[in-house]
């Protein structure tokens, strides 16, 4: 589960670095969720008997997930349309700048959305843990036995993954 849309603060880097060419509106939006990012504090807090696990994406959904599984010693399949976006990074998806969006979405950082796991029998609690809480929770895939984390598109994985960003790489 993801509680928002990934992307947009390091689309905002990517912007003005001029990796990719934005609306006036969607640098706007991109660079208020980079200085203005909403933690879920509420959404963590209520998480408590529901999630099996939880960790906010500050360093890319790859990078962050991946340390969950590592610790759990398991794996996930993730489904690219169902990771939540703005329509700003899934025009640059639809566009040359493809793999820059998709470092973006995947790999990027200070996003401070929550990525938690829960088993399917809580399936009812989270939907209503998202009404009352005004947010949209967005199931985008399923914890796997086999270690490893595969993200997939209609066209089947996704190799290589982008690399999330590392605090201590030279």
């Amino acid at each position: 589960w993801l509680s928002g849309a990934l992307g947009d603060a390091s689309l905002a880097l990517a912007h003005h670095a001029g990796r990719v060419v934005l609306t006036a509106d969607e640098a706007a939006a991109c660079w208020n969720a980079l200085l203005r990012p909403a933690p879920r504090v509420a959404l963590g807090i209520q998480l408590r008997g529901i999630a099996s696990a939880a960790i906010d994406v500050s360093d890319g959904l790859v990078g962050d997930l991946g340390h969950v599984l590592e610790a759990s010693k398991v794996g996930a399949v993730l489904e690219l349309a169902s990771i939540p976006r703005s329509k700003a990074l899934d025009r640059q998806l639809a566009s040359s700048a493809h793999d820059i969006a998709l470092q973006c979405l995947l790999a990027g950082g200070d996003d401070y959305e929550l990525c938690f796991t829960a088993a399917p029998a809580h399936d009812r609690r989270v939907v209503t843990l998202a009404i009352e809480l005004g947010l949209e929770l967005h199931r985008v895939g399923t914890i796997a036995a086999e270690v490893g984390l595969v993200v997939q598109d209609s066209s089947g994985p996704l190799l290589p993954l982008p690399q999330a960003y590392d605090h201590f790489a030279a």
